[in-house]
């Protein structure tokens, strides 16, 4: 993923609308791109700044979103072990279906 396509996605990213793979790529990206990360600091305190203002909360945003993208991490851990989980049924399924076969043969 380029600048320009992070740039593009970060809308997406702050109202939760990203699938999964796009999703992997944008954190990546974030955690390798000083410039695109402080881009998306700007876009998440403007929209979510303006919106505690409007409702007269106090607020802690760098906090907010450093939290926010801790949890996307874990979510997104958890969704690689459970695509790998899935991996290892298919082979063992797969291995048991090959075992069957081979001894109806025998």
């Amino acid at each position: 993923m380029n600048c320009k396509e992070y740039e593009k996605l970060i809308p997406e990213y702050l109202s939760h609308k990203m699938n999964y793979p796009v999703l992997k790529a944008f954190m990546e990206h974030t955690e390798h791109c000083e410039n695109c990360k402080e881009e998306l600091q700007i876009q998440f305190l403007v929209s979510a700044g303006m919106a505690r203002l409007e409702e007269g909360d106090s607020f802690d945003l760098q906090r907010e979103l450093a939290e926010g993208m801790t949890s996307v991490r874990k979510e997104l851990h958890r969704h690689e072990r459970f695509l790998k989980l899935g991996y290892v049924l298919e082979i063992l399924v797969a291995m048991g279906i090959m075992a069957a076969v081979i001894w109806l043969l025998i």
